[in-house]
């Protein structure tokens, strides 16, 4: 008896089951409890830069814009809208990538650890297919993470601070609008400069059955990475390392716009997003999943 042909998923059950694995990773406590510290890192910058120029000063060499916080924040008395630069400067180093790195880690290697990976599998959706939805799923938290960020700044500068025409790093003086959109174009890079992270992550993620594991492992190499470009004598390989680049989302704010770095930072992370899902791939398709 000749073996029954094997149906392929159609592509409306691919997008019902990337549906219904963003709606698990966005209902989980973690992950809105990871959004809520997010969300509040710019309430806190706010109200700080608040009370230290309540007396009317605008930031100096010891306080907002001196060497204790980013070179955006000496902005935000006089324009609000410098917060959302200010708050995605300081998560992007550690609070944004240390959030990635939990959701990416977690993704094959939680499933594993709840034993729920083997019964995934055994629906039509193929190892490949499954590990594409699982780094969109991450992908998906990138933006949504790197919005909120950007949203609470808004939102938070907008009541604490005057908005209008924005001065560039350069000198020269946009309008509101044109700086809102690149407030809006630097979230957009920023999420996109952590894809590298995210296919790392995902790497991690397919070697072990451990969830916890998996985060401690992303979040660690994370620090390590953020060390070693910190070290001069490496000076060699860091234009290599994933995070080298991530605030060159800074040149958004010159006029005319800067683009080298912005663009090697994205040929990095799709240079790191190439390596590191193919890898994922290998390992997972060759993965003996008994749990």
């Amino acid at each position: 008896m000749p073996d029954a042909p094997v149906r392929r998923p159609s592509p409306w059950w691919s997008l019902g089951l990337l549906r219904s694995e963003l709606l698990i990773t966005f209902r989980r406590w973690r992950t809105l409890a990871l959004l809520g510290v997010l969300a509040a890192v710019p309430v806190l910058i706010g109200i700080a830069v608040k009370i230290e120029t309540g007396d009317g000063s605008s930031g100096g060499p010891g306080g907002p814009g001196g060497d204790g916080g980013p070179a955006f924040i000496a902005q935000v008395t006089n324009n609000g809208l410098f917060l959302v630069f200010t708050a995605l400067a300081a998560t992007l180093p550690f609070f944004l990538p240390m959030a990635i790195g939990v959701i990416a880690g977690d993704a094959i290697a939680g499933e594993s650890n709840a034993g729920t990976l083997r019964y995934l599998l055994v629906a039509p959706a193929g190892r490949t297919r499954l590990l594409l939805t699982k780094y969109a799923t991450v992908l998906a938290f990138c933006l949504v993470a790197t919005l909120v960020v950007a949203l609470s700044a808004l939102t938070v500068g907008a009541l604490l601070f005057p908005l209008g025409d924005v001065t560039t790093i350069s000198g020269t003086t946009i309008g509101f609008a044109d700086g809102l959109g690149r407030a809006l174009l630097i979230a957009l890079v920023v999420a996109a400069s952590l894809t590298g992270l995210a296919a790392l992550g995902l790497f991690v993620s397919t070697l072990t059955g451990s969830g916890i594991a998996a985060m401690a492992t992303t979040v660690g190499l994370l620090i390590t990475v953020q060390i070693l470009d910190q070290i001069p004598q490496l000076h060699a390989i860091q234009p290599y390392l994933f995070s080298h680049y991530w605030l060159s989302f800074a040149d958004l704010v010159r006029d005319p716009v800067y683009w080298d770095d912005l663009v090697k930072n994205l040929g990095l992370q799709g240079l790191y997003a190439a390596v590191f899902g193919s890898a994922a791939w290998a390992r997972f398709t060759t993965k003996d999943v008994t749990a």
